[in-house]
């Protein structure tokens, strides 16, 4: 089987390319400087030339505070990008997995996200996320659409990083203790979309780690996991971490569509960071 694969330097991106090597899948792997997602007509010969069985779609503006003063960048990367990829996987006839978010909901509430939920993006982010996954969904017949959340990888800056700096940099972290989700280690991420991507279980599913914490709980155990206890973290509300795009309070997502298809559920969250921290030496 060739899986098309954009956003190679990204952190999903990078692992979900090295699991279809483990599993003798060929990969063929861009990022902008291969192939402009914003423009048609190279994502038309790119992808033609390459022929694939199927498009795995991780490249994504996510920038999700910058996102808010470049509505028109955010727009043409993640709604008339996809929609460009969307539309040659129509025309070859073959099948597409987008990498969505969290964020094309309103964050309400304290109930698990269902994928079929109706989708009202709080921020500039998640509404342009909300646009590529219409795009697909109008176009393409053979989708995924996969809704992701709180993502770590060892290939690019992320939450885990960030603490293990600051927690040496400073000796103490102040982190949000108002929004909780599923950290999710995109090693694991990776080995699922691979298993998805070769059946014909379409539809939309929401993919993260097992279990549920907030920020400043994620923050605690990775110290505490990797020998910082030392390291003082002082939980504050949403309120006074001020951020210029609103972020959603409730990001637990319900993966039972994932169990009635038949697909393994991921590892904790725990233990992914265990195994994350002991990846980039930190353990």
């Amino acid at each position: 089987m060739r899986i098309f694969v954009t956003g190679v330097k990204g952190q999903l991106g990078h692992d979900v390319m090295n699991e279809l090597e483990k599993r003798g899948l060929t990969g063929i792997g861009v990022d902008v400087e291969e192939m402009d997602i914003t423009d048609a007509e190279a994502c038309r010969k790119v992808i033609t030339d390459a022929k694939p069985d199927a498009v795995i779609h991780c490249a994504a503006y996510t920038a999700v505070d910058a996102a808010e003063d470049n509505l028109e960048i955010c727009r043409r990367v993640n709604a008339d990008g996809t929609r460009n990829i969307a539309a040659v996987c129509h025309d070859l006839d073959i099948k597409m997995m987008y990498i969505s978010t969290d964020y094309v909901f309103d964050g309400q509430g304290t109930r698990p996200w269902e994928p079929d939920d109706e989708r009202h993006p709080l921020n500039v982010y998640g509404q342009t996320k909300y646009e590529g996954e219409l795009a697909v969904e109008e176009l393409v017949e053979k989708y995924f659409t996969i809704r992701i959340a709180w993502v770590f990888g060892v290939n690019g800056k992320n939450f885990i990083k960030t603490m293990l700096r600051l927690g040496r940099e400073n000796g103490a972290v102040s982190v949000v203790d108002d929004q909780v989700g599923s950290p999710t280690y995109t090693y694991d991420l990776a080995r699922l979309l691979v298993d998805m991507i070769q059946t014909e279980k379409y539809g939309r599913y929401h993919a993260t780690n097992e279990g549920l914490c907030s920020w400043y709980e994620f923050a605690c155990e990775i110290f505490k996991q990797a020998g910082m206890a030392d390291v003082k973290v002082t939980p504050v509300s949403s309120t006074e971490f001020k951020a210029k795009a609103k972020r959603p309070s409730n990001s637990r997502m319900s993966k039972d569509k994932l169990t009635a298809a038949g697909f393994e559920h991921m590892p904790s969250w725990q233990d992914a960071l265990d195994r994350y921290l002991k990846a980039i030496g930190e353990k």
